[in-house]
């Protein structure tokens, strides 16, 4: 009867068998491991797992041998695989039935996100590699979001777009159109590798050392054609950055690829290679750290495979506040990390000194917004500003319909929660910018506007404690309000939990929700504010200045902070350098803000 079978079914039935296996291994089952039942003679040894699961069946295996209990998520992940429950999916679709708990996390794998309490309704997130679409995918997705979600899109901080709003019959119609537009969302939630951001620049910047978006595809497609790599101990991320202008934050990454020039005279080949950073997860304060190692251009996709299996294999499946691979590394070091990825590769990495890599060009604050030449002459890309990330359907149409008129037809998102059109000629750009000042939006803002990164907040987020979106917009409409003119660019990063996914820890100014009372049973939406956080050569984690401020009472707060900044500044100082050298409590002072 094997005959019956495709080599694939056969591979997804060793696949099933091993994880029925295991699972009753793990039990104690009669038949699979354990003394024999009723006396009876030992039956022969657990069979070890086969197939694409086997490495994580495995790894789950280990952690209960070493007498640690698998969180609900890995037991969910071990019963059924949410693969596998796709057609369930579509018959609760059919039904206009939600997938909730264990099965929200599951349908998570195909990119929808039950977020009740807030909603109900799934959120989509898509997977967009190095965050460029073409004009005629953009416009599929408006088409998508009026017929199936909330007829708007966001631009996300991971140079993606998420759509809301979509009834439980929808879900499933929703990321089948995207198939039928060339796009997916499969893997972007729950225990897998995230969207892949490069440089939103690639192949245009004309200070650029590489071009990102060959990587950034081919690692996504690795990604999405090998089951192997999904269902890992928590979320992953992977950045290439090619030291263009607008920064691709890879040092907020797990995996960050750091374009770099290595400079003769050093055991090694000069020329343009990757620096490997590892363990980026500010939420938890740490950025990726250089590792020491130099990749090869067209190694890095092994190299990421093989540090992604490592993480597989060690990585907490038991506590999944500390699952993420910074925790690896903490346990570990990383010395004894990458060995584990040598071994792996079968090959040693390639290290060498800090002082054999030339410096970097360093990014432009500003280069995400306004018109900035291309390598290409007489070539723009133009950075349109978005209202902390939302577009209407109708204004996505708009703006493939210029991309495909002025542009070259991408539309390139980025990790500040905007968009570029590249390829704008320089006789064009003042058509185009009259355009898209006739759609509601703009190519030009005040340096806080500019600068200004929210999450989803409590609108649409079951985590978020505050209305990000909406008390961020109060804070800039403020201060541009009353006419401060901030003259160098200010980050404001607002997020609403400690996921951090506006990664409040890396602005100038950074608010994390919090529920701040105001008697002793009630409290009212409000945060927490940081000063002093960076990225890139300027990384640095903000400290607490201020507890519990009120949402409302925020733009005020952050006004008299921009002002004491402003009168008493050392020259041409950032702010970020103002902030931090200072002790917390004389900030207080500068910026008035003393309390009782």
């Amino acid at each position: 009867m094997s005959g019956d079978f495709s080599p694939d079914q056969k591979r997804y039935l060793e696949g099933f068998v091993s994880g029925v296996q295991a699972v009753r291994g793990s039990r104690g089952a009669p038949g699979f491991g354990g003394s024999a039942p009723f006396g009876g003679a030992a039956p022969a040894a657990e069979a070890e797992p086969t197939g694409p699961d086997a490495i994580h069946l495995k790894a789950m295996a280990a952690q209960e041998k070493a007498g640690k209990k698998l969180v609900p998520q890995e037991k969910a992940k071990r019963e059924e695989h949410p693969f596998d429950a796709y057609a369930r999916f579509k018959d609760m679709a059919e039904k206009g039935q939600f997938a909730k708990q264990l099965d929200d996390f599951r349908i998570r794998f195909h990119g929808l996100f039950y977020v009740g309490p807030t909603q109900d309704a799934y959120m989509c997130r898509l997977r967009i590699h190095n965050g460029v679409l073409k004009a005629w995918q953009f416009r599929a997705v408006a088409d998508l979001s009026e017929q199936y979600a909330g007829g708007f899109t966001h631009v996300t901080t991971r140079a993606n777009l998420q759509a809301r709003e979509i009834s439980a019959a929808n879900g499933i119609p929703f990321i089948e159109g995207l198939v039928d537009a060339g796009l997916t969302a499969k893997g972007s939630g729950a225990d897998n590798i995230r969207n892949v951001t490069g440089t939103p620049t690639a192949g245009v910047d004309p200070q650029e050392l590489l071009d990102t978006r060959p990587y950034a595809k081919e690692w996504h497609h690795h990604i999405l054609n090998d089951r192997s790599l999904y269902g890992l101990p928590r979320k992953f991320n992977v950045a290439f950055d090619g030291a263009g202008r607008i920064a691709a934050l890879e040092d907020t990454n797990d995996i960050g690829f750091q374009a770099v020039e290595v400079k003769d005279g050093f055991g090694v080949a000069p020329g343009v290679c990757w620096r490997l950073a590892l363990g980026g997860i500010t939420g938890h304060k740490d950025f990726a750290r250089d590792t020491g190692v130099i990749v090869p251009l067209d190694k890095a996709i092994k190299v990421a495979d093989a540090i992604v299996r490592v993480f597989i294999a060690s990585g907490d499946r038991s506590d999944r506040n500390k699952a993420r691979l910074k925790y690896v590394l903490d346990a570990w070091g990383f010395d004894k990390f990458l060995a584990e990825v040598e071994k792996t590769l079968g090959w040693t990495l390639t290290r060498v000194p800090p002082d054999a890599v030339a410096p970097r060009p360093e990014s432009d604050r500003l280069a995400h917004i306004g018109v900035h030449p291309q390598k290409q002459p007489g070539l723009n890309w133009v950075g349109v500003v978005l209202p902390l990330g939302k577009l209407t359907c109708g204004q996505m149409r708009s703006l493939a319909d210029l991309s495909e008129r002025y542009g070259d037809g991408d539309v390139r998102l980025t990790v500040w929660q905007n968009l570029l059109i590249s390829g704008v000629k320089d006789a064009d750009v003042a058509a185009f910018e009259q355009t898209v000042a006739d759609i509601g939006l703009a190519t030009s803002a005040s340096n806080v506007r500019a600068g200004l990164v929210a999450c989803t907040g409590n609108r649409g987020c079951k985590f978020a404690a505050s209305d990000t979106k909406g008390f961020a917009d109060l804070i800039a409409n403020h201060v541009d309000g009353i006419g401060l003119a901030v003259d160098t660019p200010v980050n404001i990063h607002v997020t609403g939990c400690h996921n951090s996914c506006a990664q409040h820890y890396i602005g100038d100014i950074g608010l994390i929700g919090a529920k701040v009372p105001i008697n002793d049973e009630d409290t009212v939406e409000g945060f927490h504010l940081h000063v002093g956080g960076g990225f890139g050569s300027d990384a640095t984690i903000g400290r607490e200045l201020l507890r519990d401020v009120k949402g409302e009472d925020c733009p005020a707060v952050v006004e008299k902070m921009l002002r004491g900044y402003l009168a008493k500044r050392d020259g041409a100082e950032t702010f970020a350098a103002f902030t931090r050298r200072h002790e917390i409590d004389a900030l207080k002072s500068l910026f008035e803000l003393e309390t009782a």
